[in-house]
């Protein structure tokens, strides 16, 4: 079969807002496997591309995550207060400099260097977002301000530092459930990140 880009064939696309970030109406004719063409249609939601990071402290056995009220996950049922990474969009900056920024800003902890792990979409049958997944190592120098996030950008982030075996036990329980915090905790976990060396 031909590559991709010669099996899609856009035909209209049409901006159904444009206030917060870029929802589009895309109607698109797709070569199927058997090489017969089909028209379908889809909702493509833009927001930009992203960055996450754990903070950990191996000899403390410790992670930094935040928690923050998420109003989609609110309007779906949840109490909206999630615990996760440290996180943000790119807007335009190198995934390892916003992710610093966006540490910083969240945690109040000034990362030096920020090691990528991973890539991933997070919502591909809607949202055009990837992901870019990091981790650092932080320590009570790291700890620069008292974080919270940025209050111009409407942020309001409790700060927490948990005992890596803590956060897996909530992971566990359900109380961690956002999808990003749970790929990096994971990770830490398959790649024994708090392993004495």
């Amino acid at each position: 079969m031909s590559n991709t880009a010669e099996r899609v064939n856009i035909v209209e696309s049409q901006v159904l807002s444009h206030d917060w970030y870029l929802l589009k109406k895309i109607t698109f004719d797709y070569q199927r496997n058997n090489g017969e063409w089909q028209r379908q249609t889809r909702e493509v939601y833009d927001r930009g591309n992203g960055a996450a990071i754990l903070l950990y402290n191996r000899e403390k056995r410790t992670v930094v995550l935040t928690r923050q009220f998420r109003l989609p996950v609110f309007v779906n049922g949840h109490d909206g207060l999630l615990i996760e990474v440290a996180a943000g969009l790119l807007e335009g900056a190198a995934p390892e400099d916003r992710i610093r920024d966006e540490a910083e800003e969240e945690t109040g902890y000034r990362v030096h260097h920020a090691q990528k792990v991973f890539e991933a979409y997070m919502s591909p049958g809607s949202v055009t977002e990837k992901l870019h997944f990091f981790i650092a190592e932080y320590d009570a120098r790291s700890k620069v301000s008292a974080g919270g996030g940025l209050e111009a950008e409407t942020e309001e982030l409790e700060v927490l530092e948990w005992a890596f075996e803590d956060a897996l036990q909530a992971f566990d329980r359900g109380e961690i459930c956002d999808a990003k915090t749970i790929m990096l905790l994971q990770y830490a976990a398959m790649k024994n990140l708090f392993a004495q060396s």
